[in-house]
């Protein structure tokens, strides 16, 4: 504002310097007063929509980049259950775990990321039981690095879009052989438009890598198709026994009217020294359709072969199906009819009810 006080001055200035009459005079000092009153309302105007401290600035353009988030699932069931020949009533856990999760971002597209999770088993006094998660990773323009015990890509890429059902030997064909959580990981993943590239690797204090893990997503409004490879070494008495080649293949699509349908497959070749070479695959087939607001109706399929073609072979094939009503976004009810039918070994049925409660809460900072 000082540049209009100096505007005036100068005019006033003029007014004595400058040879004019009396009426001109007049005019000008008219002109004037108008120009000081102008410059007033201006001055209190500006006062008023300023903050009052330089802080207050600060704190309203203070960005948060900091949560931390706490969760638990509980997964208790009670079920009848027609097993090796022998009828039973017992109660089982779903899964059940807590865990925790922080996320830090100290630069721009730059964060950390803190995850724990494991697992409560109710089956047996309702004890913490192993780890399921537990690592650190790195998020930054060029992707995201992990390390620590994690996911693997053939879970995430090709068993997840199949694994909606309330029981812990979901997806059952991939299941028995399978990597859900692995140790001792060291991940990558990459985002590029629809596509999800992903690596990794497991290093147990051996020679080499004991696992390689890769893949490739794409997903895109309700479409997900992947493909992955996986070569496992094997091992008996602590020392290398042979490995197992996996190449696999998923498919799923969420459809416009509450229906959902995703396949996963894989192709195994069992490579073992003290055997000949074994070629097995798994199966899972699982759907899902909104009958109503509150309740869904899941049926799967499923087929495992081992490879093993004599009376000790492992293969089976077999379905089931769920009834879930779920009041609210954080419980569930279900009613599941499970049957597996083995090639040489004693079949497997059973029916079960079973109780979800989701808790979830997050801060940021």
């Amino acid at each position: 504002m000082r540049i209009y006080h100096y505007l005036i001055c100068i005019i006033s200035a003029s007014l004595v310097v400058s040879p004019a009459s009396a009426s001109e005079t007049d005019s000008l000092k008219q002109q004037l007063e108008t120009l000081k009153k102008q410059l007033k309302n201006l001055e209190n105007n500006l006062e008023k929509t300023q903050p009052t401290t330089g802080t207050s600035i600060v704190n309203n353009n203070k960005v948060q980049n900091n949560t931390f988030k706490a969760y638990a699932t509980i997964r208790p069931t009670f079920g009848y259950i027609d097993e090796n020949d022998q009828d039973i009533y017992d109660v089982r856990d779903a899964l059940s775990h807590v865990g925790i999760k922080a996320t830090s971002q100290f630069r721009q597209q730059w964060s950390a990321e803190l995850h724990g999770e494991w697992g409560v088993d109710l089956s047996n006094n309702g004890d913490f039981g192993k780890a399921r998660r537990a690592y650190v990773a790195l998020n930054s323009p060029i992707g995201r690095f992990g390390i620590g015990k994690q996911r693997p890509v053939q879970y995430l890429f090709i068993a997840e879009y199949t694994d909606i059902f309330n029981h812990s030997n979901s997806p059952f064909a991939y299941d028995p052989e399978s990597l859900f959580f692995v140790n001792n990981l060291l991940t990558y993943r990459l985002n590029t438009g629809n596509l999800t590239w992903m690596a990794a690797a497991q290093y147990s204090g051996n020679e080499s890598s004991d696992l390689v893990n890769a893949g490739v997503s794409y997903d895109h409004k309700g479409l997900h198709s992947a493909i992955t490879y996986l070569t496992q070494d094997t091992f008996s008495d602590g020392k290398k026994s042979g490995e197992d080649e996996v190449y696999a293949a998923s498919l799923a699509y969420q459809f416009n009217n509450n229906f959902y349908l995703a396949f996963g497959y894989q192709d195994r070749t069992y490579q073992h020294q003290a055997e000949n070479e074994l070629k097995g695959s798994t199966l899972d087939v699982s759907s899902a359709y909104q009958l109503a607001e509150h309740y869904k109706l899941k049926v799967g399929y499923f087929e495992f072969d081992d490879g093993n073609k004599t009376q000790t072979t492992a293969e089976f094939n077999g379905f089931n199906t769920t009834l879930e009503w779920q009041p609210a976004p954080h419980l569930r009810f279900h009613l599941e009819y499970l049957k597996r039918d083995k090639t040489h070994q004693s079949d497997f049925s059973s029916w079960t009810i079973g109780f979800r409660y989701d808790y979830s809460k997050q801060w940021t900072f």
